[in-house]
């Protein structure tokens, strides 16, 4: 479980590496606050990646997922609970947060109104209601955290309070780092790791 990250890793010192670690995390928390969209990449059985992009509510320590219980995600994540996230806006020199998490899985948790307050836009007439979201999506998957990567794209290390994520198009995300995370996925194979961020 996610509880402090070191600030004595020191970054290669070549651009698109953030300098230290309590810089990574600076940099993405404010994603995690303002995102709407999040890559979740998990690990099927048979050890071949799954990537899926999805709503999520973040608590200030987890992001939050809401799931049909029958879902690849939610089937991998059960089997295996380690996984990749990715969020933010690739377009602004592919400044992105990439987290290695762990996620537990429960039945019937109640969905927070934040969340349906977060998605208003997107649930209504016409479409997908809180009632019916509910209803559909009963597996919460809390994804906490265990280490943030360095690597934040080509240029300059930005500073944290110079992060302003924009809305994104999930296309555009998925299509610049699904290769990104395949490559990444054999980490959530191997053995755990202490809480750091590490070049990715």
């Amino acid at each position: 479980m996610f509880t402090s990250v070191s600030d004595t890793w020191r970054a290669p010192d070549r651009a698109g590496y953030d300098p230290t670690s309590g810089r990574t995390v600076a940099r993405v928390l404010p994603m995690l606050a303002d995102e709407r969209i999040v890559w979740l990449s998990t690990v099927r059985p048979d050890g071949t990646p799954h990537l899926v992009p999805t709503w999520f509510w973040w608590d200030g320590t987890a992001l939050v997922v809401f799931s049909k219980p029958d879902a690849v995600k939610a089937r991998n994540l059960r089997a295996n609970p380690r996984l990749m996230v990715a969020v933010g806006d690739p377009e602004d020199d592919f400044s992105v947060g990439l987290i290695e998490a762990e996620a537990t899985c429960a039945d019937d948790a109640p969905i927070p109104d934040a969340f349906f307050a977060k998605y208003a836009a997107e649930l209504g007439p016409g479409r997908l209601d809180p009632a019916r979201f509910r209803a559909m999506y009963t597996q919460s998957i809390r994804i906490v955290p265990t280490r943030y990567l360095a690597w934040h794209g080509r240029g300059e290390s930005p500073a944290p309070v110079a992060v302003v994520p924009q809305p994104t198009a999930a296309g555009t995300l998925a299509v610049r780092i699904a290769a990104r995370l395949e490559s990444l996925s054999a980490r959530l194979r191997g053995p755990g790791t202490s809480p750091v961020a590490t070049p990715a």
